[in-house]
């Protein structure tokens, strides 16, 4: 507790936003020097990483791991840079330990939400004749745009209640989860397996594993 403390006084804002532009950037700038040249590598790594999947299984499969690998070690090396060195013990571990404790995990995944209801939207936009798959069939007119507006506003409502860790978001994530998974089982037997229909489907199942791990966190 008194480590945590001591990070809490020392915390450097201004660090966190260099290593968020560049990762390890916050760090070398508050001369930790091995620290910046650690998290700078891991990741270009995990990026690399993000890449070679996508070549190997399409776009959907890269981005999907690039936000499940690299952006969640760029976002914790950031929340580093701002706590600075560690008083004892590894300074991974120290950072590792706060953010599972504040729940900034939670809120990374409401970040998450935010991001996809943005692209969902400007998909949506872009594509007004495109009619999203609702249950083995594709509605069109009024039906069709609910529809197909009901995922960005989900993903809002579910993205602003994890960033601020509200009770009700567990709820409602849960009630988007139930939706969505029965949805895409249903088209999944009606249209058959898809890369960007798979990639999704598994990520909802992921998300929803990790949310009920995490359940407690919503009860503070």
């Amino acid at each position: 507790m008194a480590v945590d403390a001591l990070s809490h006084s020392t915390s450097d804002h201004r660090a966190a936003f260099y290593s968020a532009l560049l990762p390890g950037l916050g760090q070398l700038l508050r001369g930790r020097h091995r620290a910046a040249v650690f998290y700078g590598l891991i990741t270009i790594l995990l990026i690399m990483l993000s890449f070679a999947l996508g070549r190997l299984s399409g776009r959907a499969a890269e981005v999907f791991f690039f936000m499940l690998l690299a952006l969640p070690w760029w976002a914790l090396q950031s929340y580093d840079a701002a706590l600075g060195p560690a008083a004892s013990g590894s300074d991974l571990a120290r950072t590792s330990r706060m953010a599972w404790a504040e729940g900034h995990d939670i809120r990374f995944l409401g970040l998450l939400f935010l991001v996809s209801a943005a692209n969902d939207a400007i998909i949506i936009a872009k594509n007004p004749e495109y009619l999203l798959p609702f249950f083995c069939t594709k509605l069109d007119g009024a039906a069709g745009f609910v529809t197909k507006a009901l995922s960005p506003f989900l993903h809002t409502w579910v993205g602003y209640g994890f960033l601020r860790v509200k009770k009700w978001s567990l709820l409602v994530y849960l009630v988007y989860a139930a939706y969505g998974t029965t949805n895409a089982l249903v088209n999944l037997t009606c249209f058959g397996p898809g890369r960007i229909r798979n990639t999704l489907l598994i990520a909802l199942l992921a998300f929803t594993s990790y949310i009920l791990w995490r359940r407690r966190m919503f009860q503070r």
